[in-house]
């Protein structure tokens, strides 16, 4: 078949590559999944964590890795080993920077930013009751790389301990 004018023979006859997908690709693609499926990215269910400071437990379920502009759901339960008459949750600003919390539930009985830290108070615990609140929150686009900071239980004015708590955010 003759080649029209100004073509010339090597155009018109295509090499192996140039009629099927690149094996690059299909590779390429497959280790995308791979990393998706492995949980490198987020998207895992939450890591538990558990601290003992005698007077109570405190046990938190967050994730550490999550992605930029998802949601995310955090539990925080606390165990009283002793009556705890002002039972109250502390967290540092550092660690909510750039994330809007939507839900928090049960409601604390007062909520206030104290002495550097948001506090919600709730009500008295006797010995062996456990208190878990539910916290929905979202990652905000300015958050990049982290977050960092502490959960303390306090009773009233005495701090029984803190946990520390980091969070990595990915794009």
């Amino acid at each position: 078949m003759a080649t029209p004018d100004g073509i010339e023979e090597p155009a018109e006859k295509g090499g192996l590559w140039d009629r099927h997908a690149s094996p690059i690709s299909i590779l390429l693609l497959g280790a995308l999944m791979l990393a998706a499926l492995s949980g490198v990215a987020g998207g895992q269910p939450g890591e538990r964590r558990l601290a003992d400071f005698g007077e109570a437990k405190l046990l938190v379920k967050s994730p550490s890795v999550i992605r930029n502009g998802e949601f995310f759901e955090m539990e925080i339960a606390v165990e009283a080993k002793t009556d705890l008459d002002a039972p109250a949750i502390e967290v540092s600003p550092s660690l909510w920077r750039d994330m809007t919390i939507n839900t928090m539930m049960p409601a604390p009985a007062e909520e206030l930013f104290e002495k550097g830290g948001y506090r919600f108070a709730y009500d008295r615990m006797p010995r062996g009751k456990r208190l878990l609140i539910k916290i929905d929150g979202q990652i905000n686009p300015p958050l990049f790389a982290g977050t960092r900071g502490d959960i303390a239980v306090y009773d009233g004015e005495r701090r029984l301990g803190a946990m520390p708590l980091a969070i990595e955010v990915l794009p």
